[in-house]
């Protein structure tokens, strides 16, 4: 592995910290681009593995903005984009804040990394685009369905970066992760928000519907995807799913959640909590036999027995009393 001067963006969030962490044990030179806040906060970045503090530059700015980016893009040899708004329910309320953030965002990236001469863009996708599956496994030839704001913000999203490719030769690349879980990540998603809500005491669980199936990969899955990714030339102007090729409903995740946590629930559902009928994204469920042929990647938490394993560890970071303390499960986060 040659080692680079990586720019990530979003670095101060779920997936964007645990990368950083990873880029920096692999010897990258890491520059971690993080949303400005006059707090100086630089989100979960603030709570890094000791082991990598202070092995990584941080640079305050907003994706929003071109000369933020160009600034924050100077020198490095690749980017890993992973800067988004990414909440759906917030994308209902709030869909222009989308637009401006995944659509303008990954415009003034590609176009930064087009003037610059950067290497190599990987641009991070949602499993979201496709919307319910209308076959299964879902491979990177399914068609695109916009069915809330956000997930329509994002295939615009992706269409900018491929659209750079096409027309200028910028060397990006997409990466299609499914739905990604496990330390850190918002109780704006459903692992999280159930495993907060026993660990705080609750044995009766708020949810929405119960119905739909997702295919769950855990966080070191997900970044070990854009570490390939990020050496592999041969998935240049195209898409590449990264998942478990695993599916499993909503309200068979809360009961394995519930016995990996020992514990006996129930579950009523909230319609706050529940999306739109016909913007609910029903089944989910990858084929990642693209990335395992050209980038020689495959989940170490594929199956059953890799969601449990996944589970176990992502359970044990929530019940800490310092990272539960974080979290709000008495409420709906958007």
């Amino acid at each position: 592995m040659v080692k680079k001067k990586v720019l990530v963006t979003g670095a101060d969030g779920f997936i964007g910290s645990h990368l950083t962490e990873a880029l920096v044990r692999a010897g990258h030179e890491v520059r971690a681009f993080v949303l400005y806040n006059s707090f100086n906060s630089w989100g979960w970045l603030d709570h890094c593995d000791p082991a990598v503090k202070g092995k990584f530059e941080v640079f305050a700015g907003d994706v929003r903005d071109y000369q933020s980016v160009v600034t924050g893009m100077k020198g490095c040899d690749a980017v890993l984009h992973l800067a988004a708004l990414i909440a759906i329910p917030y994308s209902y309320y709030a869909p222009s804040s989308y637009v401006d953030t995944n659509v303008k965002g990954t415009l003034n990236v590609v176009q930064a990394a087009r003037d610059l001469g950067v290497a190599k863009v990987v641009h991070t996708s949602t499993s979201e685009v496709y919307g319910t599956a209308q076959f299964v496994p879902i491979t990177e030839e399914h068609p695109l369905q916009g069915q809330s704001p956000y997930s329509a913000s994002k295939i615009g999203a992706d269409h900018i970066a491929l659209s750079y490719y096409t027309s200028f030769k910028t060397p990006v690349a997409v990466l299609r992760p499914f739905n990604t879980y496990g330390p850190r990540q918002s109780a704006r998603a459903v692992i999280p928000t159930i495993i907060t809500q026993i660990a705080q005491g609750a044995r009766t669980i708020k949810l929405g519907s119960l119905e739909p199936t997702r295919d769950f990969s855990f966080v070191e899955d997900t970044v070990s995807g854009f570490m390939a990714a990020m050496d592999n030339d041969a998935i240049l102007g195209t898409v590449t799913n990264v998942g478990s090729g695993f599916e499993i409903s909503i309200g068979d995740t809360a009961k394995a959640i519930a016995e990996t946590m020992g514990q006996t629930v129930s579950i009523v559902t909230e319609d706050q909590r529940i999306r739109p009928k016909d913007s609910e994204v029903e089944r989910l469920f990858a084929s990642y036999d693209k990335a395992q042929k050209l980038m020689n990647w495959q989940p170490a938490h594929g199956g059953l027995d890799g969601f449990k394993r996944g589970l176990k560890k992502t359970v044990d970071w929530f019940t800490r009393a310092e990272n539960l303390a974080r979290y709000k499960s008495d409420i709906y986060n958007l």
